[in-house]
């Protein structure tokens, strides 16, 4: 398997975080997004919408975050990701996109490049859009985790499924722009558990090749 991925990119980290949770290995192929590297019309051979990450196993290439996952969890089903019974699926699945589809588009690079460029927003306005984005989905998650019996040790239970994959990089994100998490106690907890495991780790993005770059 080779992943194409940066080591900042939240949607590549989920991937990460996943195989290292199924123990798959993988080359890593940097696309460095800074430096622009994904408008190269080598990688835009690769992924058309010049996005990361992108997964080649054995010459199949897989796009999307949340597709690619759902491939893993089906072509490599232990330990699984999502829960068995089918309600508890979409509980795993809502709490995944209420991350990946709700907050991490708005506050994707390209957008923040987009209002700087387009709207000429300052350094200050863009990181209040950023934290206002996270703060409003953080705040409907935290309640949902917190109220719901289903919450354990992690997002759903005390196993790791996809809810907690995109956790975790959200999290990251939300620290790096310095987006105040004290309102969220369930969502720290759940993310201070997640990252005692060797799997979590291992998929940080400062322990990825292209880090130091």
């Amino acid at each position: 398997m080779k992943l194409y991925n940066y080591f900042r990119s939240s949607a590549a980290y989920r991937v990460r975080i996943a195989l290292a949770v199924k123990g798959l290995q993988f080359e890593h192929a940097g696309v460095h997004l800074m430096k622009g590297e994904q408008y190269s019309d080598a990688y835009a051979a690769v992924n058309p919408q010049k996005l990361v990450p992108v997964l080649d196993d054995d010459g199949a290439r897989l796009f999307q975050s949340l597709a690619i996952i759902e491939y893993l969890e089906e072509t490599c089903p232990e330990p699984p990701l999502l829960p068995r019974t089918s309600a508890a699926r979409n509980r795993v699945r809502s709490l995944a996109m209420l991350i990946a589809c709700e907050i991490h588009p708005l506050n994707n690079p390209r957008v923040l490049k987009y209002l700087t460029e387009q709207f000429g927003i300052d350094e200050l306005q863009k990181n209040q859009w950023y934290a206002h984005w996270v703060t409003q989905g953080f705040t409907a998650l935290e309640q949902r985790l917190a109220q719901e019996s289903d919450t354990g040790r992690y997002c759903h239970g005390d196993t790791i499924t996809l809810a907690d994959c995109v956790l975790v990089p959200q999290v990251a994100n939300a620290v790096r722009f310095n987006v105040d998490l004290t309102p969220f106690a369930t969502i720290r907890r759940i993310e201070a558990e997640c990252q005692k495991l060797s799997a979590f780790q291992r998929a940080a993005p400062a322990n990825q090749p292209d880090a130091a770059a």
